[in-house]
């Protein structure tokens, strides 16, 4: 049985022999043309050398605050043993903030891959790891899939110690806590989980810290990995983790006691526990007056039940339920039917994958033809479909209405949701009418009620039914009344702001 390449480093040692050391490290990396390997012969009493990989380490770091200070000094005292020229090295010689001791070359390999320096000294069993990582990121910009139209315009990106420092610029306590671990064999992620000491249920942290700890997997890319990995182990179709790009967001939830997950590499963060109303809530309710943002959550409860239902609907009223239209409007429907060699199922059914394919196609097609593709898409098809007779007029409005409804919904992963139960409720409603909708309903309410995040109930506060939080549902009440936290997340502190009475 041939041993792994993890338990071969796993069990090396640094040689005092700097050769060995140096080629091990070629082999261990295949000779790779980006593994730098510098001899220092300034350090004539101490012969050494640098290595790190090109491309991930700061050329000003290593030139300035390491290189620099090696090549100045020439009266280097004599030691007894290699401990103590190493203390000298770090404590008194090498200006950069983060020197650290390495024990085995398996360390080393590990500091240079996450774009550390490391510095080995003829004769020493042990090296010095130099924090010098200075890859190339892309700056903070302005969030891409949540947008709003007043608050920050500031959105994270692929590194997480610029993402912390976005959430450490808003809240400036100590007791946010940040707790980092690496995950996956193979990549190494770096994994951080954030929360407020003094707001957080304690007993969500210790789960989500279980959860993590059980994943055992070669690689994590981005947050999805994770996300799937740590959810509560239910076959659902409704997300139980919810993600944002915006660090106000983000803050803003760490505040009502949940926890965020920050993944390296990724501006997707994670926030647990996630209820059904978490998806509905955007930044910019809290930006407007309380009326304003009322009104734009009653226009998104009902945008999503009218992309949950509107072609069901259509379809149970037009093959079973005539009776239930005016006449002068069933009539009208009818002539436009006329022509149409479909049932009413099979029509929506048509339009609603052609809608799907468009939407894909919109997403990676090319932004040079991206908006030909469209008008072709949305004009010319939906145009020529009514005109050949395949499908009415009343369907592509019906279809139409659905998409734009499905994009009020500030979260993408409850679209995908009611996009997946939207065709279920379309087989029923043409099997057995509204009482096939009634019946996907029941069991859709039914299972939202089991469902939990985290130790928290998915459908809090509507079930089970919590007063105190109902503020911040379908209505926001304006801020002077919102004096508690959510009680749903379980936080010890659920004290928000107190009454200051004006002395006159």
């Amino acid at each position: 049985m041939s041993t792994s390449v993890q338990d071969r480093k796993d069990h090396k040692e640094i040689s005092p022999n700097l050769n060995d050391n140096t080629e091990y490290c070629k082999q261990m990396m295949g000779n790779s043309t980006d593994l730098m390997i510098r001899p220092l012969q300034c350090l004539h009493k101490w012969p050494a050398v640098m290595l790190y990989i090109d491309g991930l380490v700061d050329v000003q770091i290593l030139n300035h605050s390491i290189m620099e200070s090696l090549l100045q000094r020439h009266d280097l005292p004599d030691f007894s043993s290699d401990d103590e020229h190493l203390s000298y090295l770090q404590n008194d010689i090498v200006t950069a903030s983060d020197v650290m001791l390495v024990e085995d070359m398996h360390e080393i390999l590990n500091a240079m891959l996450a774009g550390s320096a490391v510095l080995l000294i003829e004769g020493s069993v042990r090296g010095l790891k130099i924090g010098a990582a200075g890859w190339e990121d892309r700056s903070v910009g302005e969030p891409i899939s949540q947008t709003v139209v007043r608050g920050p315009m500031e959105g994270f990106n692929e590194n997480l110690r610029t993402n912390t420092s976005l959430i450490r610029k808003r809240i400036r306590d100590p007791h946010l806590w940040i707790e980092e671990r690496e995950i996956g064999r193979v990549t190494k992620t770096r994994v951080a989980v954030l929360y407020l000491e003094n707001i957080v249920d304690q007993e969500i942290v210790m789960e989500l810290r279980q959860r993590l700890d059980k994943i055992d997997i070669d690689s994590i890319l981005e947050s999805g990995y994770i996300e799937e990995l740590v959810q509560d182990k239910t076959m659902t179709v409704f997300p139980t983790v919810y993600n944002s790009e915006r660090p106000d967001t983000v803050s803003a939830a760490l505040l009502e006691g949940r926890v965020a997950i920050i993944v390296d590499g990724t501006p997707f963060i994670l926030l647990v526990p996630a209820l059904f109303v978490h998806f509905f809530q955007s930044p910019e309710d809290y930006y407007q007056r309380a009326d304003i943002s009322t009104l734009i959550r009653m226009i998104r409860y009902l945008s999503f039940f009218i992309a949950l239902l509107s072609p069901s609907f259509y379809i149970a009223i037009s093959t079973f339920h005539q009776e239930m239209l005016p006449t002068n409007l069933l009539i009208s429907l009818a002539a436009q039917r006329e022509g149409v060699p479909f049932p009413a199922f099979i029509e929506a059914l048509l339009m609603e994958l052609t809608y799907e394919i468009l939407r894909e196609a919109g997403i990676r097609i090319p932004k040079t033809v991206g908006q030909a593709v469209s008008i072709v898409g949305t004009l010319v098809i939906g145009q020529a479909a009514v005109d050949a007779g395949v499908v009415s007029a009343a369907m592509v409005i019906i279809v139409s209405i659905t998409a734009i409804s499905s994009y009020v919904v500030p979260e993408n992963g409850l679209s995908i949701s009611v996009r997946i139960l939207r065709f279920v409720l379309m087989m029923m409603a043409a099997a057995f009418g509204f009482y096939g909708i009634l019946i996907v309903l029941l069991i859709t309410v039914t299972h939202l009620c089991s469902l939990r995040s985290f130790g928290v109930p998915y459908m809090s506060p509507f079930a089970p039914y919590i007063q105190k939080d109902m503020k911040d549902t379908i209505f926001r009440v304006p801020w002077s009344r919102m004096k508690t936290r959510p009680l749903s997340t379980g936080s010890p502190n659920v004290t928000r702001q107190t009454s200051r009475k004006t002395k006159r």
